[in-house]
């Protein structure tokens, strides 16, 4: 067992990917709003580049304000857990299975788990981060220090959703801002500023783009990510689902 101060090293170094994530948030959106939108704005000679101005500003605070709502809404949101009742408290008993459960231990009894003591539902899995066993759980993210679950889900997938549209918005319409900074030769802040945010912005865009399609295929096959490694790690195929409904469904 860690002792007291061990313990608060480790919450600490827990809580430093979503500190992470918000300094790339607020990098991004400070050099794009100050060194994009700002020379745009104040071009007022320049009709076309001052109404681009507004039409960036309203879209780009627009998604960001979604992302940020649904990032506190993945962290905020408890992914749910197993009930309090009587009914899941654990006692043990030979071949009883739960009312229509589809996923059972090899000898055909309830599953449970040993640290919560509890009958687990199916696709509940326990987590050692957060010490509860997660409903429909997905996976742990560290960056939203949370699991993602049944009740957060939706705020998770909306996440990667707006992040991919805010980074690639970013990418695109910059380019022509860092394009001028190194073709008027500009102070070496100014470029070194717009370098950055796009370089970050592109790279964030691929990243986070590939990871929503990967949870986009994982919602067609009705597949959890954890579901996707077990079948990865047995070498079975990923066609079927016990849980598939359809693509709408799905």
């Amino acid at each position: 067992m860690a002792d007291p101060k061990q313990r608060a090293i480790m919450e600490t170094a827990r809580v430093l990917p979503v500190v992470f994530v918000v300094m790339n948030i607020v990098s991004l959106y400070v050099i794009y709003s100050w060194f994009h939108l700002m020379p745009l704005l104040q071009s007022t000679k320049d009709s076309t580049s001052y109404v681009l101005g507004y039409f960036e500003l309203y879209v780009f605070n627009g998604i960001t304000f979604l992302v940020m709502i649904c990032y506190l809404r993945a962290i905020l949101t408890s992914p749910g857990s197993i009930p309090d009742s009587q009914e899941w408290e654990y006692v043990p008993q030979s071949g009883v299975v739960q009312p229509d459960a589809k996923e059972t231990k090899k000898s055909g009894d309830r599953r449970h788990c040993k640290w919560c003591a509890k009958y687990k539902p199916d696709r509940c899995h326990h987590c050692r981060v957060c010490k509860t066993c997660i409903l429909k759980m997905d996976h742990h993210c560290p960056w939203i220090y949370n699991c993602v679950g049944f009740r957060n889900h939706k705020f998770f997938f909306l996440l990667l959703f707006y992040s991919a549209i805010d980074c690639v918005f970013i990418t695109y319409t910059m380019f022509p801002t860092v394009k001028n900074a190194v073709d008027l030769n500009n102070s070496f802040v100014s470029m070194f500023m717009v370098l950055f945010a796009e370089t970050l912005a592109a790279f964030l865009g691929l990243l986070i783009t590939m990871f929503f399609f990967f949870h986009i295929w994982l919602m067609i096959k009705a597949m959890s990510t954890i579901e996707f490694c077990e079948k990865s790690t047995k070498n079975q195929g990923y066609n079927g689902s016990l849980y598939n409904r359809g693509l709408g469904g799905n």
